[in-house]
């Protein structure tokens, strides 16, 4: 079983920055893919971000050249550093993990929200 906590929601201008943090917990887990899922309102749940263990990375198109994911292995966690932020961003943003095992995991979510 693995446990994901999620912090650094909030809310945020237009093109302001905020970071995102998942950490994972666990016993006798390892995770192979990190990342972020966000569900805007009104929309289906849609991928931010992902890192596997070895680092390759992959980022839904809208938000290219935005957003960074990164994961620190030793710590189990992975963050989001989201910039220039739009109101399209506003969303819960959930913290995924896949474990080598194909076990997925979810967070509770953070909200994040871009007022305009």
């Amino acid at each position: 079983q693995v446990q994901l906590v999620e912090s650094g929601g909030g809310l945020v201008q237009t093109g302001g920055s905020l970071r995102l943090s998942c950490a994972a917990s666990g016993s006798d887990f390892s995770i192979y893919v990190m990342g972020w899922y966000r569900h805007p309102p009104g929309k289906q749940r849609e991928l931010v971000a992902v890192v596997t263990s070895g680092g390759r990375t992959n980022y839904a198109d809208s938000v290219k050249g935005r957003f960074t994911i990164a994961r620190d292995n030793a710590k189990n966690t992975v963050y989001l550093q989201m910039n220039s932020l739009k109101p399209e961003d506003s969303a819960v943003y959930y913290c995924n993990a896949l474990t080598a095992a194909s076990y997925t995991y979810w967070g509770q979510g953070t909200q994040v929200t871009v007022s305009s």
